[in-house]
């Protein structure tokens, strides 16, 4: 999960969804401000989506520029809003990329806006029988949690998912589906998420950014870029935690983006796949003309 999910062989916990208001818009502290939209530019200010990113405006390494409203990202689509928030309309967005599991597109369905049309691509695919731990209901019960914490490590568990994203099948299969979507011209704008929009949205971003051209420090720039609001979206999930007696801290290894998660994926593929681009040819299973075509797609 975590956004976020599991290790190749390990029991699967997933972190409870960000809290929100109980007409489903994020925590008011969650929405893109415009203090923080003024502060970083990738930022698009909506009441009704948080985490709601243009990858666009990067520079690439042959001094091209990644295109605005090509490609956004976000956290879950929960808000009734978002059919008619204007901040939204205005992307024009036509094509809904949903990278959670069947789970949690049961529990929190998407709310496509005006005019898209929505495409699951599962990253995860648990498996149906596989054992999970409801952090929802378990944060009510601080010892309970502690113990189910203690025994998780949660650090570890991120660094494997992230591992799992790369070499899983159906992170491959996923993320492949999302690259294919893009170089659909009727399709963008794409916005694709999952469910905080920092985990496998933080891995399909790195991904369409390297393919893009953008160097490793813009990509990991861009991935870390996220930490301010989704410290923001848990901040009353950890008060309330803490509030019936439990460590918060427990909980941050699962609740925000880390440069060693980041950097356990970019291993596996440089181990496994040598490069990028053989990750993208022999991992998502690309052809040279569709590698050249996506980063046409995304570079002015």
């Amino acid at each position: 999960m975590v956004c976020e999910g599991r290790g190749v062989d390990d029991d699967v916990t997933l972190p409870p969804h960000p809290p929100t208001t109980p007409t489903g818009e994020p925590a008011p502290a969650a929405r893109g401000t415009a203090s923080l939209a003024t502060a970083d530019p990738h930022v698009v200010a909506s009441d009704a989506l948080a985490n709601l990113r243009d990858i666009g405006g990067r520079a690439t390494t042959d001094g091209g520029t990644v295109r605005r409203g090509v490609a956004y990202r976000s956290a879950e689509l929960r808000a009734p809003a978002i059919a008619d928030d204007p901040a939204i309309a205005r992307l024009g967005v036509r094509t809904v990329v949903d990278l959670r599991t069947a789970a949690e597109r049961t529990a929190v369905p998407d709310v496509l806006p005006a005019g898209a049309r929505g495409l699951h691509a599962d990253v995860l695919a648990l498996h149906p029988q596989a054992p999970a731990a409801d952090l929802t209901q378990i944060l009510r019960r601080p010892q309970e949690a502690e113990a189910v914490l203690a025994a998780l490590d949660p650090a570890a568990q991120m660094v494997r998912t992230y591992v799992d994203l790369v070499l899983g099948d159906a992170g491959r299969a996923g993320y492949a589906t999302l690259l294919r979507r893009l170089l659909d011209p009727g399709a963008a704008p794409v916005l694709y998420h999952c469910t905080a929009g920092k985990d496998r949205t933080g891995w399909a971003t790195t991904v369409l950014l390297l393919a893009a051209g953008v160097d490793e420090a813009g990509a990991r720039d861009e991935y870390l870029a996220v930490n301010p609001t989704v410290r923001a979206m848990y901040a009353p999930l950890l008060q309330q935690f803490a509030d019936v007696g439990g460590d918060p801290g427990l909980l941050v290894p699962l609740l925000e983006v880390r440069e060693e998660y980041l950097d356990a994926a970019l291993d596996a593929v440089a181990t496994h796949f040598g490069s990028v681009g053989a990750y993208l040819r022999d991992g998502l299973g690309l052809g040279d003309d569709e590698v050249g075509a996506l980063r046409a797609t995304l570079v002015e």
